[in-house]
């Protein structure tokens, strides 16, 4: 089983200039781990829930703390007007992996997984033979997969029966 077969061909994609917040709300929205950033239909980089986490300090998001369900922020107004700015103007561009990680259409299932797990990438831009965009694939349709090949080799099995054989014939 190759690549082609898993993957999700209808890719939802950003720009450079995508502003953050709507990359959030994508991967919300769709229910995705991650999104190519493409800049005339190449390949440019990739922002995944990782990148918009673990990158909050170069964002410097405003900093709350709470007291009795009530809410504070830890500096001034105007600090906090002036952080939300930043935090709003920041661009794909400014979180994505521009060293993507890709794999061929024609790959393996299994060379895909391996290079998932030595990598610790996920999702993986799936590229034709011309180098184009022409899918992705993530963890999640690893597992469906397995959920799938589980489902298809018990039915080719047989029934388990529901008979209980016991020690000596079932006699006391």
């Amino acid at each position: 089983m190759n690549v082609a077969d898993i993957m999700t061909r209808e890719v939802v994609y950003v720009t450079p200039t995508t502003p953050v917040s709507q990359v959030a709300k994508l991967l919300v929205e769709y229910g995705i781990s991650g999104v190519p950033v493409l800049e005339n239909d190449k390949l440019i980089g990739i922002v995944t829930e990782e990148d918009l986490v673990m990158r909050d300090a170069i964002i410097d998001m405003p900093h709350f703390f709470g007291v009795f369900d009530s809410v504070f922020y830890l500096a001034g107004k105007h600090e906090f007007d002036e952080e939300m700015q930043k935090v709003l103007a920041t661009e794909a561009r400014d979180l994505m992996t521009s060293n993507v990680v890709s794999i061929r259409e024609d790959a393996s299932v299994q060379a895909l997984a391996t290079l998932m797990v030595k990598k610790e990438i996920n999702p993986v831009p799936v590229m034709n033979a011309e180098g184009a965009i022409v899918g992705i694939v993530s963890r999640s349709d690893l597992v469906r997969l397995m959920v799938a090949e589980e489902e298809a080799g018990l039915a080719a099995e047989p029934p388990v029966s529901a008979t209980v054989n016991e020690p000596n014939g079932g006699e006391q």
